[in-house]
C-alpha cells in the first residue's frame, strides 16, 4: 500500500487515518483527502498533515489503490457520479463504508470493471478496537480483500461475510455501540441509586462490561448463558437481577433493538 484515499473526511474517516498512521502503513503525505467542509479539510491538513483535495475526484487520480467513500449514505449516489470518470479499475478500488448501501447501488453507478467493497465498520475503531465487515464485490480481486484487511486491522478486527448478511451486521456490530452505552449509562444510574459516586459507577460499569465480554471471546465454546448461570446462585443477588430483566423485557427489547436497526439498513439501500 504506497497510498490511500479518502472522500469525506468525519470521525470514521479520521479514525482509520490515525490507525493507519499509528501503525506506520502510511506516512501522511500519502494520504489523500477530500471533504465538502472547507474547514474540515484545513484542519486535517494542518492536525494531521494529510493531502488534502480540492475535490473528489482528484483524490481518486493522486491514489494508486484504495479510495474509501466515508460520506453520509445519502450522498453516496452523488459522489459516485462526481467520481465516475475519475476512477481507473486498473488502478483504484473503491471501498464504501456507507450503513445500507448496496454493492449493486454503487457498482451500478461506477464505470464498468470498477472494482467496489462494501465495509461496515463501527465507532469503537475511534480506540482501534473496532469490528469491520466486508464483502467484495464482483470485480474484485484477491488482492483487494487482502488491502481491506491490512486497512481495518489497524483499526481493530476484521471479518468477510456475504452481502445478505450487512444488514445484520449493521444491526448488531454497526449500531450496537449504542446499545451498550446506553446499558452502562444504566447500570451506572442503577449503582447511582444506589449509594455509589456517578464517576465511580461509570467507571466501575464500562470495566464490568470490558470483563464480561472478555470471558466471552476467552470462551467460545460456551453459551453465554452458561456463562451467565455460573453466577447466578441459588437464591442469590444476581439471580433477583436476571430475574428482574427478565420482567423488564430486556433480551426482546435487545433483539428488537438490532432488528430494527438492520430494517432501517435494508431499507436505505432500497432508496
Amino acid at each position: 500500500m504506497n497510498s490511500i484515499g479518502f472522500i469525506g473526511g468525519g470521525v470514521m474517516a479520521e479514525a482509520m487515518i490515525r490507525g493507519l498512521l499509528s501503525r506506520g502503513l502510511l506516512e501522511p503525505s500519502q494520504v489523500f483527502v477530500y471533504d465538502a467542509d472547507p474547514s474540515r479539510s484545513e484542519w486535517l491538513s494542518i492536525e494531521l498533515g494529510l493531502s488534502v483535495m480540492p475535490h473528489a475526484s482528484h483524490v481518486c487520480d493522486a491514489v494508486q489503490g484504495a479510495v474509501i467513500i466515508a460520506v453520509k449514505p445519502d450522498v453516496v449516489d452523488s459522489v459516485m457520479n462526481d467520481i465516475r470518470g475519475a476512477v481507473e479499475p486498473e488502478r483504484n478500488v473503491i471501498i464504501s463504508v456507507a450503513a445500507g448501501i448496496s454493492l449493486d447501488r454503487v457498482q451500478q453507478i461506477a464505470k464498468p470493471g470498477t472494482r467496489v467493497v462494501r465495509v461496515m465498520p463501527n465507532t469503537p475503531c475511534l480506540v482501534r478496537e473496532g469490528v469491520s465487515c466486508y464483502t467484495l464485490g464482483q470485480n474484485c480481486r484477491a488482492e483487494d480483500g487482502a488491502l481491506v484487511q491490512q486497512i481495518f486491522s489497524a483499526i481493530g478486527t476484521v471479518h468477510e461475510v456475504p452481502e445478505k448478511q450487512l444488514d445484520a451486521v449493521t444491526g448488531l456490530t454497526g449500531s450496537g455501540p449504542a446499545y451498550v452505552f446506553m446499558f452502562i449509562e444504566a447500570l451506572a444510574d442503577g449503582a447511582v441509586l444506589n449509594g455509589l459516586p456517578r464517576s465511580t459507577a461509570r467507571t466501575l460499569a464500562a470495566e464490568m462490561v470490558c470483563g464480561a465480554a472478555q470471558m466471552v471471546k476467552a470462551n467460545p465454546s460456551v453459551h453465554p448463558a452458561e456463562l451467565r448461570n455460573r453466577v447466578e446462585s441459588p437464591a442469590g443477588t444476581t439471580i433477583s437481577a436476571t430475574n428482574a430483566l427478565e420482567h423488564g423485557g430486556f433480551r426482546a427489547a435487545v433483539i428488537d433493538a438490532v432488528t430494527a436497526a438492520a430494517e432501517k439498513s435494508r431499507a436505505m439501500g432500497k432508496k
